[in-house]
């Protein structure tokens, strides 16, 4: 009788410290829906407003998003040093000159988006780790700027490596392009229809999720 006197206290106090969905959450435009699908996977915060209704979900969420930035540090690092390296030297190969004025424009904003990668990542990670779910919940609930604020905490560290790499695969597309080799054109050209394709291939998986989501809804 004890025993289950106690934990029927403990089930009503759980469900009197449960948070119900903000009002103001509810209302998305068709712009916050996209990037709630981008940070969380889903076109609203419903389901991850259900995660911070305990701390052992919000302490996985927060252990996930570290993770993510962690890599994403990992990863900016690697590019900074890569890039670096083009930036610094010159090609030693004739048929490969990545020095000439669009590669090397492209491999210095790889180096750059790499270093804001990592400050604003570095950042973020200080922040998943300082903050708690009480104070999320606070800020969610206020809507507007702050929801833009947390989704962009999760997103933007990601958005600056890819643009990094990108600059730094553009460069180099376009160095072996302006290459006098033709093996080096033909290599080239292999690595862009690879890229396409496996772009375009991510995209239409995205696009069909999201639809399927929408529908679902």
């Amino acid at each position: 009788m004890a025993a289950f006197y106690s934990t029927e206290l403990y089930g009503t106090r759980d469900r009197r410290e449960l948070v119900p969905f903000p009002e103001v959450l509810c209302r998305t435009s068709l712009l916050m829906k996209a990037l709630c699908f981008i940070a969380l996977g889903r076109p609203d915060l419903e389901d991850h407003w259900k995660s911070l209704q305990s701390d052992e979900a919000f302490e996985t969420i927060r252990t996930t998003s570290c993770s993510i930035l962690a890599n994403t540090i990992t990863t900016a690092v690697v590019l900074l040093a890569t890039s670096g390296v083009f930036v610094t030297t010159v090609s030693p190969v004739t048929y490969f000159d990545y020095s000439s004025p669009a590669p090397y424009f492209l491999l210095l904003m790889s180096l750059m988006l790499a270093m804001i990668a990592m400050l604003i990542s570095g950042l973020n990670m200080i922040r998943w780790l300082h903050t708690d779910r009480q104070w999320t919940q606070e800020q969610l609930k206020q809507g507007g700027y702050f929801v833009v604020s947390y989704l962009l905490s999760l997103v933007t560290s990601v958005f600056f490596v890819a643009s990094s790499l990108h600059c730094f695969m553009f460069a180099m597309l376009l160095t072996g392009f302006c290459s006098q080799s033709i093996i080096c054109r033909t290599l080239t050209a292999l690595w862009v229809v690879t890229y396409a394709a496996n772009v375009g291939m991510i995209w239409m998986e995205f696009l069909w999720k999201y639809a399927n989501i929408l529908k679902a809804r």
